[in-house]
C-alpha cells in the first residue's frame, strides 16, 4: 500500500491519509490501543520524497487538522497522514462547538484560468522549477495543461529522465518545499513552571491521562510541565528544544513496545541523558496511576 505514497510524493499529487494506530504486527490486536505506526509512517517509502505526519490529540483537532491537511497537501503537492490512535478515534469526547465558519480553502498553485498554447513538441511544465519548489498545477484536461505524470524520475515536463544534473534539481525542489513547515499548534504546550522537575512529553489521546496524574503530582509539591508532540514529521525540532533544556528529566510517554517518539526526539534534539521511556504496549491506555508512578519513580 505504501508504493502510492512514494508516487504521491514523486508525481507531486495532493494526499490526505488518515492512519488509526492499533494492536499490530499483521492483524495484530485490531480493537486494541496503540501508538506504534510512526517510524511507517515518517519513513514508510523506497526513496526520500517530501511528506507531513500530524498527531491530533482530541476530538477538535482531528477535525482542524484534517481541514489543514487538505489544505498542506494542495499547497505543497504533497502526502499528508493524520496519525491517530484507536482510543482518540473510538472514544467519545465532549467538545466546544466547531467553528465551521473559519474553514478555508486553499488550492496552492492550481491554475484555474486559460493556459496560453504550447510551442510545438513543448508540455507544460508541471514540474517547473521555482524559487520556493512548488510548481503550478492544473486540473487533468485543461486546454495547453497536456504534460507527462510518471512514477519515474522526470524533467520539468514530465518526461522521463535519468539525467544525474535533472535528478539532483529535481530531488532538491521536492525535499526542499517542506523544510521549514510548521502546522498549526505543531507541539501543544501546558509549561507553567520554568525549571521543571519532570517534563511529560506524549502524543495522541495521552492528553487527559496525564493531566489526571500531573494534577496529583501538584498536590504534592512536584513541578511537571506537559508537551504533547502534533507534528511528527519534519520535526519541530527548534520548538520541543528549550522545553527539554529547562527540565532536570524528561518522561517519554507512548503506547508502543521500542520508544518510537523517543527515539524521534533523541534522533532530531539529543538529551539522551535526560529522557526516560514509558512504554505500555498491551494494547489498553495508560492509567493516571500507571502515569503518577512512573513520575513518582523518576523523581
Amino acid at each position: 500500500m505504501m508504493e502510492a505514497i512514494g508516487l504521491s510524493g514523486m508525481t507531486e499529487t495532493p494526499l490526505v491519509i488518515v492512519d488509526t494506530q492499533r494492536g499490530g504486527p499483521s492483524t495484530g490486536l485490531p480493537t486494541k490501543q496503540e501508538q506504534s505506526d510512526i517510524n511507517a509512517l515518517i519513513y514508510g517509502t523506497h526513496g526520500e520524497i517530501p511528506k507531513v505526519v500530524v498527531a491530533p490529540s482530541t476530538i477538535e483537532e482531528c477535525f482542524y487538522d484534517m481541514i489543514e491537511a487538505f489544505n498542506v497537501a494542495e499547497e505543497y503537492q504533497i502526502p499528508v497522514i493524520i496519525a491517530t490512535d484507536l482510543q482518540l478515534s473510538l472514544g467519545k469526547q465532549s467538545c466546544e462547538e466547531l467553528d465551521f465558519d473559519s474553514i478555508r480553502i486553499n488550492r496552492g498553485k492550481l491554475i484555474t484560468e486559460e493556459l496560453p498554447a504550447l510551442e510545438d513538441h513543448k508540455l507544460f511544465k508541471r514540474y517547473e522549477l521555482t524559487d520556493d519548489g512548488i510548481s503550478p498545477r492544473v486540473l487533468p484536461g485543461a486546454k495547453n495543461g497536456i504534460h507527462h505524470v510518471t512514477g519515474v524520475e522526470h524533467d520539468q515536463e514530465g518526461r522521463p529522465s535519468e539525467s544525474a544534473i535533472n535528478r539532483k534539481k529535481m530531488m532538491d525542489k521536492r525535499l526542499g518545499k517542506i523544510a521549514s513547515l510548521r502546522v498549526t499548534n505543531a507541539i501543544k504546550v501546558d509549561a507553567p513552571n520554568e525549571s521543571p522537575e519532570l517534563l511529560i512529553v506524549a502524543m495522541g489521546s495521552t492528553g487527559g491521562t496525564i493531566d489526571e496524574a500531573r494534577s496529583r503530582l501538584a498536590k504534592e509539591g512536584v513541578k511537571t510541565n506537559h508537551i504533547t508532540v502534533r507534528q511528527m514529521f519534519p520535526f519541530p525540532s527548534e520548538m520541543l528544544e528549550p522545553h527539554l533544556s529547562a527540565a532536570k528529566q524528561v518522561i517519554v510517554l507512548e503506547n508502543n513496545a521500542t520508544g518510537q517518539l523517543a527515539n524521534l526526539i533523541k534522533q532530531n534534539i539529543g538529551a539522551h541523558d535526560k529522557i526516560k521511556n514509558v512504554l505500555k504496549y498491551d494494547g489498553t491506555p495508560f492509567l493516571p496511576s500507571e502515569v503518577y508512578n512512573a513520575c513518582k519513580e523518576l523523581n
